[in-house]
């Protein structure tokens, strides 16, 4: 009987003594209790990661990604077809016919869609024509060029359309 209580106590590296059955009973408590603050760790690791990413994400969707209008240009040049001046001191006119390019460029990452509009051509504040621009898409960071033929006359309907994309 002596041998058996003999076995059952170990001693410890302080100099306290233990029972076996003391000792598993805490060690896997412990080794439980370590392996849960390390997942507890881990788990504010992941949480501090994931805000972290949602803040950068935000700061370049509304820095770098934000949706810019196009910039609408009128090239400088006009081929002029025809121009006939009127120039009788009770009314006087003009009839010319020119081809001209509109450029949409689109300085967004993505595709810019725009419906039909109109350009006005004015002369001293008076309305000397109209183009329509049809209905079109200019592509991701690219130029779409639209080019018109136009007759200012009195007819003012559309005589050439064209259209280009160029990147």
């Amino acid at each position: 009987m002596a041998e058996k209580n003999q076995q059952s106590w170990a001693p410890s590296a302080n100099g306290h003594t233990r029972r076996d059955k003391e000792s598993a009973t805490l060690q896997p408590d412990h080794d439980q209790l370590i392996k849960r603050k390390k997942r507890i760790k881990l788990a504010i690791c992941i949480a501090i990661f994931a805000v972290f990413q949602i803040i950068v994400i935000t700061a370049f969707a509304l820095v770098v990604m934000r949706a810019k209008s196009p910039k609408l240009k009128l090239s400088d040049k006009f081929e002029f077809k025809t121009l006939i001046a009127n120039s009788s001191p009770s009314s006087p006119s003009f009839d010319m016919t020119f081809t001209t390019q509109v450029r949409v460029k689109n300085t967004n990452w993505g595709p810019y869609k725009f419906d039909n509009t109109t350009a006005t051509f004015t002369y001293d504040g008076e309305t000397v024509g109209e183009v329509v621009i049809p209905k079109g898409k200019a592509g991701m960071r690219s130029t779409k060029k639209v080019t018109h033929g136009k007759d200012d006359g009195e007819s003012g309907i559309d005589v050439h359309h064209e259209e280009e994309e160029v990147c």
